[in-house]
């Protein structure tokens, strides 16, 4: 803080030129650690090529004194100096084109970018001061060749740099991740972004998750505000997807050392249930995966990642083979001509002013450039960088390193533009670069459009910035310490939906004991017959698997609902499929309609024998009791009940359906009727017996027969108003029973239906409590204890009939219907003639007026 102090305290004037005697610039120079090539104008490059070991960072005046000890005291990061050789490719390749900069030479400053303010504002105070001692408002340099600042790996380092640059409106232009807090234009309008756009890398890694099926996804991102905006993004689109996050773990700068903080991470990820995880972020927050000897906590799991964060190993790690198997989105890139061959030629030997080129070779072959030394082999003249292994270089050229590639070009195509411009309006113009200020190429890196060599069209405005496509690389390790990055799918976010992602899940190597694409889930994929429901409070990937409800089915695995059948087919036991429902009926063929028939038929001709018998001895004492008309009524309307039970058996039809209810009904009304006649003959009868009664003229058979005639004309008008109004017909029940289509009558009116079978019950209520009051009338021919017992019967049968004919469903129904049609009609036929039968038939001696006088039958 009082560097930062100190140094803003001095930005007031402009950056002033020159070596002369009494100013900063004659007083000693500083030693810090650089690469320097001249030229005409100069590209200030800044990368995080080392990683400080030290506990505490040291004072800047400590590398003057420990020169030799740089690299003792720092971790080479090796894939980033191919960045550095990118824009060194890059400048010579544009310094050998004629077209491009016609006399007028590129030069390069190369910094190592601390991931420290104070050191990143101290690297930059020393390129503006060129490498003198680092006041500010000073340059030591004779000409300002300074003209624009190429760096920003993170975001962190761009507004770092930033601070410093955007007071001398220095350009720089960033080469690492597209943060879309960097393109405000008010708070960095020297900021120019070369990267795509990454707002579709959360739709790309979503797309991967929904292919092999992993529902459940832990998050691990370094604390930054581009990694907050694109954990939003990719959960967002998680949602939308039916994706779920199985936790979030954002990892902090400052807390990679911690041990502490650093169990409690892996440990997580250890119990976690989550198979795969999201990794991304900046290299620096993420080096605590990187380093750590912790394996257990990375073993079977898939990571999918971005390839801005550093995955490949590092030499010998053992356990960081665990990784091996990881998916990595990269940016897509073209072949640039010639960079292989270039790497072919880099040797420190060719270059040794090249400090960073010399350190890392020592690193990367494990040797050393000075024969003297005897800590290290002697490092062979002939070694070339296009034999190491990933872990040190990409001879393909790595998104990033693109990136720096095209950043140089769009450099030197603004100043060509600037140039071109200035050429135009003076006259005088002979190549020289006087007046080419960093402020003056603004407006022409705005508008800055090329094509590189590979032929891309590249535009560095920041509204018309292009959206990143993307290579899905897999991480393969082997077991003799190499490493390779294999192209196994790619995300083109312009094709058309459905065409954007491609994977060849074939070439996939999958991690360590993984062997084929396994699921991460937070539950287990419901089997068919089941559906998913909801735990309450968890996410909707977290769930129970329920059986489907009755009548529904679910054939495929994961279903959120069962699908119901047809209304004529039904689940199968195990509720997988919809089967065809039978068609069932009470019919003639099967046992119960076969034997409900029979009884109908049986009880009908033995009603017909009774009536044949009566008719036959119709001048006998007990045929003549009780009004033989009656009698024989009564006899003629149960045999037609017994048959009209026939209706209710066989499919049913529409002349089945309106005559069985309408047919039963009028019957037992007939018989019914004819009870209550008789048992109010037996009253009249007794009556009459007293000297001038009036009741004399009743007992003859028009009176009870009128009686007949008129409760069955009321019967008839119920049964005639049900079928014009509400008339019954077929029907098909697909509901009472789950795997048959029950055929049926629908009755049509139910307030019909049950007003004929309560003007029926009114009827033989009536006829029970008048042969009940008289059952112990003193006459000769009083049957009405027969009668009383009769209807206890039949109202016995019919009371029962009604919960069980509700409780009932399909052709039991009608099967109950039938039997109680049958069961109260035998009832009548056996409690009433049986017993005058048994007379008639077995004891003809009792079947004389003589008898009965002396005998009375009751």
């Amino acid at each position: 803080m009082f560097f930062q102090l100190y140094f803003f305290r001095f930005l007031q004037l402009p950056l002033s030129m020159g070596r002369e005697e009494g100013t900063p610039c004659h007083a000693e120079r500083t030693f810090s650690p650089t690469y320097y090539r001249d030229g005409d104008l100069v590209v200030g490059g800044f990368f995080p090529l080392l990683l400080h070991k030290l506990n505490k960072f040291p004072h800047w005046k400590w590398f003057m004194h420990h020169p030799k000890d740089i690299v003792k005291q720092h971790q080479w990061k090796h894939k980033h100096y191919y960045q550095v050789l990118a824009l060194i490719f890059a400048v010579e390749e544009i310094n050998r084109n004629t077209k491009l900069l016609p006399n007028i030479t590129l030069g390069f400053h190369i910094f190592n970018a601390y991931h420290k303010d104070e050191t990143t504002l101290e690297s930059s105070l020393v390129w503006l001061s060129g490498q003198g001692q680092t006041i500010p408002n000073y340059n030591c340099e004779r000409q300002g060749k300074s003209i624009v600042v190429i760096g920003g790996a993170t975001s962190e380092l761009t507004i770092s740099m930033g601070s410093l640059l955007e007071l001398y409106r220095i350009p720089q232009v960033t080469y690492g991740l597209f943060d879309p807090f960097l393109s405000d234009p008010v708070q960095f309008p020297s900021v120019y972004q070369m990267a795509p756009r990454d707002t579709s890398l959360p739709l790309a890694m979503v797309r991967l998750m929904v292919h092999f099926k992993w529902t459940w996804v832990g998050l691990v991102a370094s604390d930054d505000p581009r990694s907050e905006k694109f954990l939003r993004d990719l959960q967002e689109e998680m949602v939308r997807n039916d994706v779920c996050v199985a936790f979030i773990r954002k990892v902090f700068t400052g807390l990679t050392e911690d041990n502490q903080y650093l169990f409690y991470f892996l440990n997580e990820l250890f119990f976690s249930t989550a198979r795969v995880i999201v990794i991304y972020g900046n290299t620096d927050s993420l080096l605590t995966l990187r380093f750590r000897e912790v394996p257990h906590a990375l073993v079977y799991r898939m990571w999918i990642t971005s390839s801005h964060w550093d995955i490949a190993k590092k030499p010998s790690y053992v356990y960081f083979d665990h990784f091996n198997g990881a998916l990595i989105f990269a940016d897509q890139t073209s072949k640039i001509p010639g960079f292989k061959h270039f790497l072919k030629t880099i040797n420190p030997v060719k270059d040794p002013e090249n400090i960073f080129l010399q350190d890392f070779w020592n690193s990367a072959f494990g040797c050393t450039s000075k024969v003297g030394r005897v800590d290290g082999a002697v490092c062979s003249p002939n070694a070339s960088l296009d034999t190491l292994r990933l872990s040190y270089l990409d001879i393909t050229m790595s998104d990033q390193s693109y990136t720096v590639y095209n950043s140089v070009y769009a450099v030197a195509w603004a100043l060509h533009e600037m140039f071109l411009v200035r050429s135009e309006m003076e006259s005088n113009s002979n190549g020289n670069n006087s007046g080419a200020y960093p402020w003056k190429l603004h407006s022409f890196l705005k508008n800055v459009q090329f094509n590189n060599s590979a032929g891309n069209h590249l535009v560095l405005d920041k509204k018309k910035n292009s959206v990143a496509n993307y290579d899905i690389l897999n991480y393969v390790t082997f077991r003799n310490d190499s490493e390779v990055l294999v192209k196994v799918g790619e995300f083109i976010s312009e094709a058309p939906v459905g065409q954007e992602f491609i994977i060849q899940q074939k070439a996939i190597v999958w991690p360590r004991k993984w062997g084929e694409p396994l699921p991460s889930r937070c539950s287990k994929v419901c089997s068919p017959g089941f559906h998913i429901k909801a735990q309450e409070g968890k996410p909707v990937c977290c769930f129970d698997c329920a059986p489907c409800p009755q009548g529904q089915i679910s054939n495929q695995t994961g279903k959120d609902q069962c699908m119901k059948c047809p209304e004529d087919h039904y689940p199968n036991r195990e509720r997988i499929h919809c089967l065809p429902k039978r068609v069932t009926f009470l019919a003639y063929e099967e046992t119960l309609g076969m034997a409900l028939a029979s009884i109908a038929a049986s009880f009908s001709l033995l009603t017909a024998l009774v009536l044949w018998v009566f008719v036959n001895q119709k001048d006998t004492p007990i045929v003549k009791a009780n009004n033989r008309d009656l009698s024989y009524i009564l006899l003629l309307s149960l045999s037609l009940c017994f048959l009209c039970s026939l209706f209710f058996i066989g499919r049913p039809t529409a002349i089945s359906c309106l005559l069985r209810q309408t047919a039963f009904g009028v019957m037992f009304t007939v018989a019914i009727s004819s009870i209550l006649a008789k048992t109010i003959t037996v009253v009249l009868a007794f009556r009459a017996t007293r000297p001038g009664s009036s009741s004399r003229r009743w007992v003859g058979s028009r009176g009870p027969i009128s009686l007949v005639v008129f409760c069955t004309f009321i019967q008839v008008m119920l049964c005639a108003i049900w079928l014009l109004l509400s008339p019954p017909f077929p029907d098909a029940d697909t509901h009472s029973d789950p795997e048959h289509i029950i055929l049926e009558c629908n009755e049509g009116s139910l307030i019909a239906f049950y007003s004929v079978l309560g003007y029926i019950a009114l009827l033989a209520l009536g006829s029970f409590t008048v042969a009940f009051l008289a059952r112990n009338l003193p006459d000769t021919f009083n049957e009405t204890k027969f009668i009383t017992f009769s209807m206890l019967v039949f109202c016995s049968v019919w009371i029962s009939f009604l919960p069980t004919y509700q409780s009932t469903k399909g052709k039991m129904m009608v099967a109950v219907e039938v039997f109680s049609i049958l069961s109260s009609s035998a009832g009548l036929l056996g409690c009433i003639f049986i017993p005058k039968c048994y007379i008639i038939l077995l004891q003809p001696q009792k079947n004389t007026k003589k008898f009965l006088k002396k005998n009375p039958i009751s």
